[in-house]
């Protein structure tokens, strides 16, 4: 194990952990040590991922909870402490963004995507960061988009919560420093279950420099850096991986 990352003993909560971004996450620190909570709406999915790690050796616990609803996940968090007793590390990975014209936009579904991508991660980091201060300290990371920091048409509830979610990362980093680190992931397109309902092109080139479209697995590494207790001098920041722009 290399020891720049080495989880053995940390618990990580991965939420929308059952695919995409989230699962190659949970896969990754489940094979460096670390035992995982892993949630998304559909438990019996989450099972099916906690088992790959209980096959590890490693400790695993699915729930099912909507990660955008304040009760769900206090519910979610009440079990995840009952089992575990703490959280090391949390990824606030969850997130919906439609594609539609703005003005074709129902209250309701503005508020599911504010709720997922903002007010949902709200709850869990600030509910999390304060059991890790009250504890040894953690580490918080903020998955986000680049589409916080660029036009964005189409989507534009959904650009907008994601930079909602980098300034509260940066004010959360602030608050409960210098024990608790909290950073930001900003991912670009990644070829997850969302791009199905992309063209070919889409799937194939993209605007970034690097000219295509991320693999699941790339974004490891990353969300590893951030984790790392080697990292120990890295909070408020935000760090791309999202091919270049």
């Amino acid at each position: 194990m290399d020891p720049l990352f080495d989880f053995t003993g940390k618990i990580v909560l991965v939420t929308g952990g059952s695919r995409g971004l989230g699962l190659e996450m949970v896969r990754a620190f489940a094979a460096r040590g670390a035992d995982l909570i892993i949630t998304s709406r559909k438990e019996d999915a989450c099972e099916e991922v906690a088992k790959e790690v209980r096959a590890l050796g490693r400790r695993a616990l699915a729930i099912g909870a909507h990660a955008g609803k304040w009760d769900e996940i206090d519910h979610m968090l009440e079990r995840a402490y009952a089992e575990f007793g703490r959280i090391d590390i949390a990824i606030n990975n969850a997130g919906m963004g439609p594609a539609m014209p703005s003005a074709d936009y129902t209250e309701d579904l503005f508020d599911k995507v504010v709720g997922l991508n903002f007010k949902g991660p709200f709850r869990i980091a600030a509910k999390i960061a304060q059991r890790m201060k009250e504890g040894e300290g953690g580490v918080i990371i903020n998955v986000s988009s680049s589409g916080a920091v660029m036009p964005l048409p189409g989507v534009v509830p959904y650009g907008a919560a994601k930079a909602a979610l980098n300034a509260m990362s940066r004010s959360l980093a602030a608050e409960f420093a210098p024990t608790v680190r909290v950073n930001v992931l900003s991912a670009g397109p990644f070829l997850t279950d969302i791009a199905k309902a992309w063209t070919p092109e889409m799937r194939e080139k993209s605007t970034n420099l690097l000219g295509r479209p991320g693999k699941p697995e790339e974004i490891v590494t990353a969300a590893l850096a951030l984790a790392s207790p080697h990292s120990s001098y890295v909070t408020g920041a935000f760090y791309q991986a999202d091919g270049g722009y």
